[in-house]
């Protein structure tokens, strides 16, 4: 049985050492590490269609990719994968991917290109940059019981883990995503050679940690598990934008 593992922080992160080593001890596995060979965090969905994509294999076996995330994903499942997998792990991303983070994120798109592509598929993040083992034997924990027992198909779990020791953390809640305030502004500025710059600002506070969300949980020493959907459609909404369409 084979499992894919990939995330955004690229080939050489922490977070994804220590996914590959708790995973590779599950009974009757194998594992098979696509990553990018540099950081892209941010990447969303994004594909590379501009140039070829390279790959190169490193003395540990990972395989690294000079493209995305997604591309990641795609080239394995398409290409480099003799085995079908079973399933798509993507982590351990290192910050949290909560609330509006999941759209720009590509530890969760790395994940949802797995199930693009007709996989369970998990998205692991921790709150922080310390305690990647924590986040990995509950990555584990969680990855075992999918495997035996799996959930509806459709739908990516975004897992995020608080940035504690494994024994202090509560326990596992399952969560809505929460909600940020818009994100802050660009920063505007002058490089060294007079040429005008901008830096995206950071994310926006939050704006719903409520009982429930994905936030709160974590906040309160939980690991937060949220089924995300990767239908898009406000199907709520049909009828409403049917009715204005009527009134033109």
């Amino acid at each position: 049985m084979m499992l894919l593992i990939s995330n955004d922080d690229g080939v050489l992160a922490p977070g994804l050492s220590a996914l590959h080593k708790h995973l590779s001890q599950i009974d009757d596995t194998e594992t098979m590490v696509v990553a990018p060979e540099r950081n892209h965090s941010g990447a969303s969905n994004s594909l590379t269609l501009e140039h070829p994509l390279r790959k190169h294999q490193l003395d540990n076996g990972f395989i690294s990719v000079n493209g995305t995330p997604t591309d990641c994903v795609h080239l394995a499942l398409n290409k480099l994968c003799s085995t079908p997998p079973k399933l798509v792990v993507s982590g351990i991303n290192a910050g949290a991917n909560m609330g509006d983070d999941v759209l720009y994120s590509g530890t969760v798109a790395a994940a949802m290109e797995g199930r693009f592509l007709g996989l369970p598929a998990v998205a692991v993040s921790l709150d922080g940059t310390e305690h990647y083992e924590s986040a990995a034997r509950y990555a584990k924990k969680l990855v075992e019981h999918l495997l035996v027992s799996p959930l509806e198909q459709h739908q990516v779990i975004n897992i995020n883990v608080p940035d504690l020791p494994f024994e202090q953390i509560k326990g596992i809640k399952v969560t809505r995503l929460g909600k940020r305030h818009q994100a802050e502004m660009i920063e505007e500025s002058i490089d060294p050679r007079g040429r005008e710059i901008f830096w995206v600002g950071p994310p926006g506070h939050i704006a719903d940690a409520g009982e429930g969300t994905d936030f709160h949980a974590v906040e309160h020493g939980y690991v937060s598990i949220t089924p995300i959907k990767v239908d898009l459609t406000a199907i709520e909404q049909l009828p409403m934008v049917d009715k204005w369409l009527k009134e033109i």
